[in-house]
């Protein structure tokens, strides 16, 4: 084999540094990296191997031409090899060259391996004997990043030339020592962009969580969005029919939207406890009701009190006490009654009529117990407000606070320095309580200024609150009443039409029951009723649009 290299070594040492700055799945990087070294040695075979946190040496990709053999990085084989320990009892593990040139931080370049006495190349000699090859020289390279730390070792197996195996010169050995530094320095990289990667999917779900643990509520909606959303996202990119067949999301596309669903609602985190766990009308850091129902008791005592002494004055003047003796079981009754119907509108609900609104009032009016000596209404001013809330427990400005966790969703999101590939978080996580009319929040973006993806998160987002069995205002719905509600939202235009369609068509309410919901809500579903939704078969034809983002 010639040992002028400089040339044609020069312009492949060129090529790979490109193609392994370029590439960003490292099992194939590391495949790259033997393939590279291999075809520069003219190898017969190679083996390179990944460090593991316990020291151990593991196969990653393995091949040899005479064997015809490919295993691991990309060919689909798995490696059957167990991983090779690099110390034994706390000493370099002499038994395994590979793991011995690790340990001690040695390129071995040895011409016969049968014949050497320095190393132990027992392991070689036996799976020789298994498959009828010959191993004779051996090039062994630790691979170590810019920081001196080992992160893999390259193995190359009988140099060949002329169709003759022969030595790994000097020369040669040098090249490929220049090729692993230079792959190090790859896969470094590579490995610290995954890091960062991993690092952030993480940070991503532990606010997830941290809002969902903060509210005992909403536990579990943080989580349920993003993976409706994608599930949503999969069925559009998989639809080939109606104004969406054209829609396309590549893999960091979605992986862009899922973030944005892991970080919907991050700006809950400013949220207070106060209102976003208020499950009752009264509650603030604890249910007012309970103060209520004591004033009712104080104020029946009273009363017993006050009709005990009117018995009294009567028989002091000799009168007849029959009639006074019937009123009080009526007037405790009055009280009791008007108890259940505060304890009953406290809950909240989808609504309360303008009578039961008036009959608070009235309650309040018409009551009054002493504190202290001095005389107040059986209901405080704030409570009646509270008490007769139409819809839910929240009051307008309570609503507002809570709507104001979109401001401040947005404001953390467009703060973070989001790398390209994540500049459209912030919209995506943004447009959630949108709607198509712009009458939603807190923007009022209309379905034209949204993107295909916001959208998808706007239906995600309502139809896990609608679903969701955890909020103690409202029982769980039947998934067929969600789907109705749905459907009444696309003709009053609060969701886009177009993904409502795709949402129902491809059945991806199903797939998302079947997976979280329990089985007493997913009862049958009846396309055919769904408001708004016309089946396939019976819609209009219309021209093809491009939705992409």
């Amino acid at each position: 084999m010639t040992t002028d290299f400089s040339d044609s070594a020069l312009k492949h040492l060129i090529n790979v540094g490109v193609e392994l700055s370029t590439e960003e799945d490292t099992t194939k990087l590391l495949e790259n990296i033997l393939l590279s070294a291999k075809q520069l040695s003219q190898a017969d075979g190679g083996t390179i191997y990944s460090i593991t946190e316990k020291n151990c040496l593991k196969f990653e990709t393995l091949l040899n031409d005479t064997l015809n053999m490919y295993m691991g990085g990309t060919s689909g084989k798995p490696i059957p090899f167990p991983e090779i320990p690099m110390f034994v009892d706390g000493e370099p593990n002499y038994n395994a060259l590979v793991a011995y040139a690790a340990a001690t931080d040695q390129v071995i370049n040895i011409s016969d391996a049968y014949e050497s006495g320095n190393y132990d190349m027992s392991a070689a000699r036996k799976m020789d004997e298994k498959t009828g090859y010959r191993t004779k020289s051996v090039l062994t390279i630790p691979m170590k990043n810019h920081e001196k730390e080992l992160i893999g070792v390259l193995q190359l197996i009988n140099a060949q030339h002329d169709e003759q195996v022969v030595d790994f010169p000097p020369a040669l050995e040098e090249i490929i020592r220049s090729l692993t530094s230079m792959a190090a320095v790859a896969l470094t990289n590579r490995q610290l962009i995954d890091g960062m990667e991993a690092l952030f999917k993480s940070l991503t779900r532990l606010i997830a969580r941290a809002i969902d643990e903060k509210s005992p509520y909403t536990g579990g909606h943080c989580n349920r969005v993003p993976e409706l959303t994608m599930l949503i996202a999969d069925a559009v990119c998989h639809t080939k029919s109606g104004p969406l067949a054209d829609f396309y999301l590549d893999e960091n596309q979605k992986y862009e939207l899922s973030v944005a669903g892991w970080l919907h609602d991050c700006g809950k985190i400013a949220t207070p406890e106060y209102v976003m766990d208020k499950a009752s009308k009264l509650e603030t850091i604890f249910d007012r009701i309970a103060l209520v129902e004591c004033r009712i008791e104080l104020a029946i005592n009273e009363i017993k009190n006050a009709h005990q002494q009117k018995i009294i004055d009567q028989l002091k003047q000799g009168k007849d006490i029959t009639k006074l003796e019937s009123e009080l079981p009526s007037l405790i009754e009055e009280l009791e009654q008007d108890r259940l119907f505060l304890c009953k509108a406290n809950v909240g609900g989808e609504f309360m009529k303008p009578d039961d609104q008036q009959r608070v009032h009235d309650i309040a009016a018409k009551h009054q117990v002493t504190i202290a000596g001095v005389k107040q209404p059986l209901l405080s001013a704030n409570e009646v407000c509270n008490l007769e809330i139409a819809k839910g427990t929240l009051l307008p400005e309570e609503r507002e606070i809570i709507n104001n966790h979109m401001v401040v969703t947005i404001d953390m999101l467009e703060s973070l320095p989001f790398p390209k590939h994540l500049r459209n978080v912030p919209e995506y996580a943004g447009g959630h309580h949108e709607k198509m009319d712009g009458t939603g929040y807190p923007n009022g973006l209309t379905r034209e200024q949204m993107s295909v993806p916001a959208r998808m998160m706007a239906i995600a987002d309502i139809f896990e609150a609608l679903t969701a069995a955890d909020r103690p205002y409202k029982p769980a719905k039947m998934l067929s009443e969600c789907l109705r509600i749905m459907g009444f939202m696309k003709l009053d235009k609060h969701i886009d039409p177009d993904l409502f369609d795709v949402f129902i068509d491809e059945e991806v309410y199903m797939q998302y029951a079947q997976q979280y919901l329990s089985r007493d809500q997913i009862d049958e579903i009846d396309k055919s009723i769904i408001p708004g939704y016309v089946l396939p078969d019976k819609r209009e034809k219309i021209t093809k649009k491009s939705y992409h983002s």
